[in-house]
């Protein structure tokens, strides 16, 4: 299949071992257990420097604006699919333009053209874990293995699956430190702190779509039900794989 394609990484020389990234999230997890976001953040980059990512989906540039603040010029890692909404697409590269960050673009090791080709059109209708597998899981494993931690916007109100998120862990899945500013916040605080900030907001997310991901397995959600119920609709299927 060959190396994913992708474009930036971390500005460091060496990683800590696990021994020792470990040992930060046993310091700090209990001591940021109740902090805010934006302290968070600065402990985040202190700790971390040039070998922190952010992890967005475009819904919102909530996440890197928040982060940028402690951190000007983090990576941000954009899980391109090549299933976006076009939305979904023009709002990574407003934030590009007006954050100052470095947006990095993580692509699978197959364009979907070659994924047709090799596994049949529409994969992710047949196989949607095989497809999310291909075209986001392995590309971000990939990707994170230079980093020490990543920085997610998974917050606990999403979903029953997420509500006991901690707001900073070790990431087993991927052998790095995992930080999750926002776990604490409800989808009213995101408006406000994008409203108080003139952040961009992806259009599709008051139009429908609290939770966005690929053009094909997105669907509206109705007012008062879970948010991300629109995703994998009418499938045995709730996470990509990401966010164990």
């Amino acid at each position: 299949m060959g190396a994913p394609r992708r474009r930036g990484g971390p500005a460091v020389s060496a990683r800590r071992s696990v021994q020792e990234l470990r040992a930060v999230v046993d310091e700090a997890a209990p001591r940021l257990a109740e902090a805010s976001a934006t302290e968070v953040a600065q402990w985040a980059a202190a700790e971390f420097g040039g070998s922190l990512a952010v992890a967005c989906s475009m819904a919102d540039a909530v996440l890197p604006h928040l982060v940028s603040l402690a951190a000007p010029g983090v990576d941000v890692l954009f899980l391109e699919t090549g299933y976006h909404f076009p939305e979904t697409v023009a709002t990574r590269h407003r934030v590009e333009k007006l954050l100052p960050i470095h947006v990095v673009d993580v692509l699978p090791a197959l364009t979907v053209a070659e994924q047709d080709e090799r596994y049949g059109a529409e994969l992710f209708a047949r196989d949607p874990a095989a497809c999310c597998r291909m075209r986001k899981m392995e590309p971000l494993t990939a990707q994170l293995a230079g980093y020490e931690a990543w920085v997610t916007g998974v917050r606990r109100d999403e979903a029953p699956s997420r509500a006991g998120t901690p707001i900073v862990t070790w990431d087993d899945a991927h052998g790095l430190v995992k930080i999750n500013p926002l776990a604490a916040w409800t989808f009213d605080d995101l408006l406000a702190y994008a409203t108080e900030h003139n952040v961009t907001l992806n259009p599709l997310l008051t139009d429908g779509y609290p939770s966005i991901g690929c053009q094909p397995c997105t669907n509206r959600v109705a007012p008062g039900d879970d948010p991300r119920s629109g995703r994998w609709a009418g499938l045995a299927k709730t996470e990509c794989g990401i966010h164990p």
